[in-house]
């Protein structure tokens, strides 16, 4: 019975084992046979943190962005289940960071494209206005171009706007861990009401101290909750402001 057991077990490393083989082997990876494997290896291992993660940089390496940002989403909520602080949850939020900002500065390329040339023909009908209005309008021609040119201001101050959430600023503080001051990846709340990044707060309890670093009151890993607002409040600031997913 228990080798009938760790049968499934043993066939899913079967095919996790080649994506390593293929690399050693061959110094690049074939990532059609590993996305074969990997789908192989989530139909007897739905939890496998390595096969969703390689499934997703497969799809990534086919340009199936949506696709392939679900599978590393999935690897990650997988990977913090199991541990919230392996070195596998930094890797697959940096592949995720690095995909969403690709996709992020492709749209923010042709979003910029869309609003100059909507810019210029605005402007362009302003002028038109006002050349047509210039002719009919004897003595009333500097009226008109002052009124044309409150316009074309107003005009230039409408596209600034709408060019906003593609122009990188400061990422809010309410959003960025008090310890490494980036923005949130996994929060967690402390009983004091403090906010910290799960791992990061983690490894202080673990090699410093039983203690919340701000308050310096007594605090254990039991006692953090997920902070699920400003979970969903960074998701939302990412989703509208996808330049703030670059590392440095």
């Amino acid at each position: 019975m228990l080798i009938l057991r760790l049968l499934p077990c043993a066939q899913m490393f079967r095919y996790i084992g080649r994506i390593g083989l293929f690399a050693i082997a061959r110094g690049s990876i074939e990532w059609t046979r590993v996305e074969e494997d990997c789908r192989r290896a989530i139909q007897l291992d739905h939890y496998s943190v390595k096969a969703h993660y390689m499934l997703g940089l497969a799809l990534l390496q086919r340009k199936e962005y949506a696709e392939g940002v679900r599978e590393l989403e999935k690897a990650l909520d997988l990977g913090r289940g199991a541990n919230p602080k392996g070195y596998m949850v930094e890797e697959i939020w940096q592949e995720i960071a690095k995909a969403k900002y690709l996709l992020w500065e492709h749209e923010s390329t042709r979003r910029s494209w869309e609003l100059q040339n909507l810019k210029e023909v605005c402007a362009a009908a302003l002028k038109e206005k006002h050349f047509l209005d210039g002719s009919q309008m004897e003595g009333f021609v500097d009226e008109s171009a002052k009124s044309t040119l409150d316009q074309l201001e107003a005009l230039d101050r409408v596209f600034k706007k709408a060019a906003e959430d593609d122009s990188p600023t400061e990422v809010p503080d309410y959003l960025c861990c008090k310890i490494t001051l980036d923005i949130f990846r996994d929060p967690v709340i402390t009983p004091s009401g403090v906010t910290y990044e799960r791992a990061v707060i983690l490894d202080h309890l673990q090699k410093v101290g039983k203690f919340d670093p701000i308050t310096r009151d007594p605090l254990y890993p039991s006692q953090l909750v997920p902070n699920l607002a400003i979970k969903e409040a960074v998701r939302a600031y990412l989703d509208a402001h996808g330049w703030a997913y670059k590392m440095d």
